[in-house]
């Protein structure tokens, strides 16, 4: 069993940076492909982007993962009022990664962002 829990979330201004954290703990960290979605209320729950080995950007968005500290992270710069959402890192097994919150058996509590204008 794998237990997920974010931090960083909070509430900060358009055009600033935010990292948000994913700690995983109960199994090896190394094995698993993490995932971050994000959710407002009423809609789906919304994949963000996701990590195997590397770290990835995507224009504002930069995942990174350090597997001694068995730590993801998301970071997403020039923050706008629509990226408000509460941020769900998620993990599975494997290599690949999956756009699809099913394909997905461990998730975080979530963290709240909120962007103001």
């Amino acid at each position: 069993q794998v237990q997920l829990v974010e931090s960083g979330g909070g509430l900060v201004q358009a055009g600033a940076s935010l990292r948000l954290s994913c700690v995983a703990s109960g199994r090896t960290f190394y094995s698993l492909v993490v995932a971050w979605f994000r959710q407002v209320p009423g809609k789906d729950r919304e994949f963000v982007q996701g990590i195997s080995r590397s770290t990835y950007t995507n224009g504002r968005v930069t995942v990174s993962r350090d597997d001694a500290k068995n730590t993801a992270y998301l970071r997403i710069d020039n923050l706008r009022p629509e990226d408000t959402a509460v941020y769900y890192c998620a993990a599975r097994d494997g290599l690949s990664i999956s756009d699809s919150p099913r394909d997905y058996y461990y998730w975080g509590q979530g963290a709240q962002v909120t962007v103001s204008s």
